[in-house]
């Protein structure tokens, strides 16, 4: 995997959960605390407004107690090293928190959406938030009241830039998964697309994840240690 300038790095909740951040599959996960009907699905909303938005608050409650780990931060040096050689990098996450942009990255794509990012859908305008919020929060540009939602692609709503995403991978010469279960579509047939195309694949994850028959080669082990150590490889390649 020497001098490969152009490469799409997909990440999952794995990489997340080495900072500490609770996913919803893992045991001990949010799964177990709120069914995902409740809190990850536009009818969870609209019947019950007040849970999906203290859900959330908490969610983002939980960012200001945790910390980019190596993983992330050597993904920011890989997109900086690769620019350096002419080269470039595209980051899709399925996660919502913010620790790739404080890991240091910067061409990213949420294909999921953002913890910090609100949404009022009486005027579409999307805005940064730490803060919390109720039914009854009022929109910062249209002064309208109890339409502001999580910008969060619940189950059964499209994920984000997905015509920028199948064109970066179809542009990439090395598809790289991190710590994803290979169980959600359409991220899980992003590797499928790429393989199909001829591009070089690998997956860095914690166990082999249920698609992991579809790439060349597997790493299994800790994102925040085998992250690094594959950086290092293709940056001094």
């Amino acid at each position: 995997m020497t001098k490969i300038k152009n490469i799409v790095v997909l990440t999952g909740a794995g990489i997340s959960a080495e900072s500490g951040i609770k996913t919803f599959r893992d045991t001990g996960g949010l799964w177990e605390d709120y069914p995902v009907e409740q809190v990850a699905t536009p009818q969870g909303y609209a019947a019950d407004p007040d849970l999906v938005h203290r859900f959330y608050n908490a969610r983002r409650k939980d960012l200001k107690t945790v910390k980019p780990n190596p993983a992330h931060e050597a993904l920011a040096r890989l997109e900086k090293g690769l620019i350096e050689k002419g080269g470039y990098m595209t980051l899709i996450t399925q996660n919502v928190d913010d620790l790739h942009e404080r890991g240091g990255s910067e061409n990213i794509i949420h294909m999921h959406g953002e913890l910090t990012s609100q949404w009022c859908t009486a005027c579409q305008h999307k805005f940064y938030s730490q803060g919390e919020f109720t039914p009854k929060s009022i929109c910062p540009k249209c002064d309208v009241a109890g339409k502001i939602r999580p910008d969060i692609v619940w189950f059964g709503e499209m994920p984000y830039r997905m015509d920028t995403i199948e064109l970066a991978v179809m542009n990439c010469e090395l598809f790289v998964s991190i710590g994803t279960s290979g169980a959600v579509y359409p991220a899980a047939g992003y590797v499928q697309m790429a393989r199909s195309l001829g591009k070089q694949t690998l997956e860095i994850n914690l166990e082999r994840s249920e698609g992991s028959h579809h790439f060349h080669e597997t790493r299994q082990g800790k994102a925040g240690k085998l992250v690094s150590v594959w950086v290092d490889e293709i940056l001094n390649g």
